[in-house]
């Protein structure tokens, strides 16, 4: 009996085998008739041999079937566990019927094909899965074809299966451990893509947020171009409007305006008696600029009848402005720079410093010692003023180009201060010429005439004027100028975007000393040449006078050719330009009577009016 029993739980264990190897791969079951897809073939039908002990090994299979309990549904996905037979066992058949183990295989497939209908919905379920990700979809199917082909091949080798059994099992359990990493790659994969979907996804939205940023910036930009556009305009509107109340400002103050400075009291010089030189406040008290000032003057050759002397006389003069003694450079500068400003705008500017030597022309116009900033003169101060306005102006559109030029009038003879090498001090080859025919602006022959751009070399240029300029020993200074220098800078001004050009002079003049000759002086070999030059001084000085005074008058005739002086500065002495004259005065006792004659011609020329000044543009 044992030995009949033998095969038959061989035959079981086989069987509880098989069935663990059918459903590990996807739950496929053993012979049933799966569907089958082009170029495989359909796994052959195995002939059923009847017999008494086929029928009672179905039987007993079927029974042991109906006795097991209903398997819970299976979740897609989860592995559904091997059935279990229960009931008594089929009886067991003799190793050499194979014939009826096969019957009995048969039988027990047919139970599990109801069973792998829900495992082909799962197995439906993973193919549509598998076609979203073709890579391990192809590599699913071709082991799903593997094991297809494995199971057919188990079919037709039933009677080996028993031997072959645990190399089966190992099989198995290598391809559920390849299809673990498969589909834990795959899982790995499905996140990575959906990683970089989300990151896709992202990337959209920022360059679609960078677009519509893109967007709004550029229509920001043309709304800021179409604003500055229109700022633009006003401001080219607003700065023509500040050069017409600027030149109006200007022309309310007059085109011809006078400025008193006297000179502090040098080391060594005689202390001025209290009471000589007075300053009375103006119309708003003591903190509204001084514009009078009032020079008491004692003369012993006066006397009354009595004999005792005559008491003092006190004249008074009033000008645009006056400037006592300790008034600084820099506050002078202040009040002449809306006047210097007026030459960018293309309005011919002069300016120019009257007064007897030493009374501080040289040092008005020029400055003091180098080095000192607080002792720079009008010319430096004019120029670092013009470059910085022009300067800010570019901003606005504006271009700029100042050219220099510096030349003496001494004894009527026209020199270069600017000359080097050879030529320096050569004045007859210089003349005043007109640019062009037709033209009305006067140039000076061979004259240099130098670009500039900056203060340095500005300051190069006034150290060498200054070496040139004819100095020599009077009576009134040790070393005083015995010429009229006059400085000269062209400016052009250019707005290429409106089309706007203007040109205009400044002219920044420092006059000769105004000494009167004294009749009774016996006049050596050297003083004869003093006289000569005191004679030219005096002539043109009072052919600046008879300018000013025809051009205020409106005469027909105006004799500007009758000094070298006048002629140069034709084109800004005229009804066009504006002009300024520091009158200089000594506040020493002993120079009284010079004083009071410069004091008088400069109230004269502060009572002319030569018109409205014209700017020149085109």
């Amino acid at each position: 009996m044992e030995d009949v029993l033998e095969p038959e739980k061989k035959r079981t264990r086989g069987l509880g085998t098989v069935t663990k190897f059918a459903i590990s791969h996807h739950r496929a079951p053993v012979g049933t008739t799966v569907p089958q897809t082009q170029g495989q073939a359909a796994a052959p039908k195995v002939p059923k041999k009847t017999g008494p002990r086929c029928s009672t090994a179905v039987a007993s299979v079927l029974k042991n079937q109906k006795a097991a309990p209903a398997a819970p549904a299976q979740k897609p996905g989860t592995t559904a566990a091997p059935p279990k037979l229960g009931g008594k066992k089929p009886s067991k058949r003799p190793g050499w019927d194979l014939k009826g183990q096969l019957s009995d295989l048969n039988a027990e497939l047919k139970c599990y094909r109801e069973r792998t209908q829900t495992l082909d919905q799962e197995n439906q379920q993973l193919r549509d899965q598998l076609r979203e990700a073709q890579q391990q979809a192809t590599a699913l199917g071709a082991e799903r074809r593997t094991l297809e082909g494995e199971l057919a091949r188990v079919r037709a080798q039933a009677e080996q299966l028993e031997e072959r059994l645990g190399t089966q099992e190992g099989l198995v359990q290598e391809l559920q451990k390849e299809q673990l990493g498969l589909q834990a790659e795959r899982r790995e994969l499905t996140t990575r893509l959906e990683e970089q979907e989300r990151r896709l996804q992202t990337s959209e939205a920022a360059l679609s947020g960078s677009q519509a940023e893109v967007a709004s910036l550029r229509q920001e930009a043309a709304a800021q171009a179409t604003l500055l556009a229109e700022r633009g305009e006003r401001l080219h509107g607003l700065e023509m409007e500040r050069r017409r109340l600027h030149n109006q400002l200007q022309e309310l103050k007059g085109n011809i305006r006078v400025f008193c400075r006297v000179r502090p009291v040098l080391p060594g010089e005689p202390t001025p008696p209290p009471g000589f030189l007075l300053f009375p406040s103006g119309p708003a008290g003591p903190s509204d600029p001084p514009t009078h000032v009032s020079v008491l003057r004692c003369d012993e050759r006066r006397g009354t009848l009595s004999g005792a002397p005559a008491p003092p006389t006190r004249h008074d003069f009033s000008f645009d402005r006056v400037f006592p003694p300790g008034s600084g450079q820099d506050e002078v500068f202040e009040e002449i720079a809306m006047l210097v400003q007026s030459a960018l705008d293309g309005y011919p500017v002069c300016i120019f410093a009257y007064g007897q030597t030493g009374s501080g022309k040289t040092f008005t116009m020029e400055g003091g010692p180098a080095g000192d900033p607080q002792a720079e003169g009008l010319i430096p101060r004019a120029l670092r003023h013009l470059f910085s306005i022009a300067q800010e102006l570019s901003g606005q559109g504006w271009t700029y180009s100042f050219v220099a030029s510096y030349v003496e009038i001494y004894n009527e003879t026209v020199r270069d201060l600017l000359a080097t090498g050879t030529r320096k001090g050569q004045g007859g080859e210089c003349e005043i010429r007109r640019a062009g025919p037709g033209s009305e602006e006067l140039t000076v022959t061979n004259a240099r005439y130098v670009p500039v751009s900056c203060e340095k070399e500005v300051e190069t240029l006034l150290l060498l004027a200054r070496q040139n300029r004819a100095v020599a020993r009077t009576a009134q200074n040790e070393r005083s100028s015995r010429s009229h220098s006059v400085f000269q800078l062209q400016i052009s001004g250019e707005h290429a975007g409106r089309g706007v050009q203007c040109a205009a002079p400044l002219n920044l003049v420092d006059l000769a000393g105004s000494e009167r000759l004294d009749p009774g002086l016996a006049l050596g070999p050297g003083e004869r040449e003093r006289l000569r030059e005191t004679q030219a001084i005096n002539s043109s000085l009072s052919t600046l006078g008879l300018v000013i005074m025809a051009l205020s008058n409106k005469e027909s005739h105006v004799p500007y050719r009758n000094s070298k002086l006048t002629y140069l500065l034709q084109n800004s002495l005229g009804g066009s330009a504006k002009m300024l004259m520091f009158v200089n005065i000594s506040p020493l006792e002993e120079n009284v009577s010079e004083s009071l004659n410069s004091l008088r011609f400069a109230s004269k020329v502060n009572q002319c009016v030569i018109g409205t000044a014209q700017a020149n543009r085109k």
